[in-house]
């Protein structure tokens, strides 16, 4: 009997000791309830936000929650939060359907609205982004650049959808000390400022010397100042290996660069270093869709670049590959340097030329190229730069590569209307839709096969226009729903007269079906574990 007692004691030691705790965050100038320093995470005492990310793991540490409630945060703020127990996390979240937004147009030299040095943390649903006026230009004597999310240091943590926009700087930087990241299901635009030469500010620049897999997915970007997704790095001397073991797949890239004045890459993988050491390895661009302003209908045409694989020939590519993915752009839509073991299959490519230069193809018996489509308005569709153009046989006789693959003239271009239809895992209901319709007509999806209920209602936005209801219904029996492709809405975001809608030809789209029951969450502060068990003990 004694053995037994200890034994269902331990069981609930171990049960208490590894229970979960939610804490909650108020604006420090909420009316009813502000989040303070001195607070201690309840309801009747929430804390500030830099308050709950300072906190130490002898008080919120894995599987606890932080609740962040409605309101405006201003500030820029640093995350120091650190998960010890392995494959466990800590979450920062907004609180139910709440809006939150973290404003960092407050007078600070902080470079981001938000630095995270933080270890297996989970920060979900909410906005990082500036409000109201501000510098966005190098020659303004009141400009800062700040990033929207500066990831520094802290392995293993999770970035889910979350909205970073508007940001004098980069969307996202999350650099070589920080493997293992998840950025998943993020809306991240019009992020960036103008230099003396050309809009700078990546959507999402990214490195990795771990040997642990980035994954980059199911993520818009768009209309940021320069590039969309930079997996990259620019130093010339590098001592080691720092970007590589990257997934990037099923993200949807477009018009990256407009907001600068000219059309810049949509994913870029390369390194600029000459000592060889840091080359772009073992990284997977799979079934993403990258698209640059294009009236298909006529031709391609202008510096529009969507994919560069490679820039310097010190450094070539090890072990890329490219698989089914659609690359929409102008003259130079698609661009590759020197490579080693790239695999490039099953792509769509829309575009005046493919790049190579002709160190480009110094291993080219490594190249695996196969069952791509290439619409070009050149017949001779491969350029080597400063060498010779090939037509689609020369280019298979010659180098023995892309066998299968075909080539038409651009007038021949067409897709199917649907290019993409993704499931958000983290929101009940939440679709992203991906449209191409080649003269700018409405669109019927058909969403009987996800098993939506007939009668519920639904609402959808282009993702362009985020605030606004472009189109709202009930969902009838035949599990059809129309989205227009008319971009008459568009407005030009904060501070910026260059920024470019998408044509009518290409639209993305969020559709939110009515909610089921939300699951309950506590809205008190659970006990701390000890406390539970001695009270369960009778003290």
């Amino acid at each position: 009997m004694i053995r037994k007692t200890f034994y269902i004691l331990c069981c609930f030691v171990g049960f208490y000791l590894n229970a979960q705790q939610e804490f909650h965050v108020f604006p420090m100038d909420d009316l009813q309830s502000p989040g303070a320093t001195l607070g201690n995470g309840s309801l009747a005492q929430p804390w500030d936000l830099q308050t709950a990310l300072n906190q130490k793991t002898s008080i919120v540490n894995s599987g606890d929650t932080i609740w962040i409630h409605e309101g405006v945060y201003n500030g820029k703020f640093v995350s120091s939060l650190q998960s010890l127990k392995p494959n466990q996390y800590i979450t920062v979240s907004g609180f139910k359907d709440d809006k939150v937004v973290l404003n960092g147009n407050v007078n600070s030299p902080s470079k981001a609205v938000l630095e995270v040095k933080s270890q297996q943390v989970i920060f979900k649903n909410f906005e990082v982004t500036f409000l109201g006026d501000y510098a966005r230009h190098v020659r303004d004597l009141s400009f800062i650049r700040a990033d929207g999310i500066n990831h520094t240091s802290g392995q293993d943590s999770k970035f889910i959808n979350l909205t970073i926009h508007n940001n004098p700087g980069s969307g996202f930087g999350s650099w070589k000390h920080t493997g293992g990241t998840i950025i998943y299901g993020c809306k991240i635009f019009n992020n960036g400022f103008f230099s003396e030469v050309r809009g700078r500010g990546a959507g999402i620049y990214v490195q990795n010397i771990s040997d642990k897999t980035r994954i980059i997915k199911n993520n818009i970007i768009f209309n940021n100042y320069y590039m969309g997704i930079e997996v990259w790095s620019a130093s010339k001397k590098a001592n080691s290996s720092y970007v590589k073991n990257m997934l990037l797949q099923n993200n949807i890239i477009f018009n990256n660069g407009s907001s600068g004045g000219y059309f810049k890459n949509n994913i870029i993988v390369a390194t600029d270093d000459n000592n060889g050491v840091n080359r772009a390895t073992n990284i997977k661009l799979v079934n993403n869709i990258l698209y640059h302003n294009t009236d298909v209908t006529k031709s391609a045409k202008g510096d529009a670049g969507s994919l560069t694989l490679g820039v310097n020939s010190k450094a070539p590519l090890l072990d890329v590959e490219v698989i089914d993915n659609i690359i929409i752009g102008g003259n130079n839509a698609l661009r590759f340097d020197n490579a080693e073991n790239t695999v490039f299959k099953n792509n769509i490519i829309y575009g005046g030329y493919v790049h190579f230069y002709e160190y480009g193809l110094t291993n080219f018996e490594t190249l695996d190229f196969d069952n791509n489509k290439y619409f070009s308005k050149n017949n001779r569709n491969f350029r080597v730069i400063n060498k010779k153009d090939y037509t689609m046989a020369d280019w298979k006789s010659t180098l023995s590569i892309d066998v299968n693959s075909t080539w038409q003239n651009i007038k021949n271009f067409d897709m199917k209307s649907t290019l993409n239809i993704s499931k958000n895992e983290f929101a009940q209901n939440e679709y992203r839709v991906t449209l191409f319709q080649k003269e700018g007509q409405s669109v019927v999806i058909d969403f009987s096969e996800y098993n939506l209920k007939t009668g519920s209602s639904f609402k959808i936005y282009d993702v362009e226009n985020p605030k606004a209801i472009l189109k709202s219904g009930i969902l009838q029996e035949d599990g059809n729903i129309v989205f227009p492709m008319d971009n008459s809405n568009f407005e030009k975001p904060l501070h910026n007269t260059k920024a470019q809608k998408t044509l009518s030809n290409f639209g993305v789209f969020t559709i939110e079906f009515e909610n089921s029951i939300p699951s309950e969450i506590s809205t008190e502060k659970k006990d701390n574990a000890f406390k539970r068990f001695f009270r369960w003990l009778g003290f």
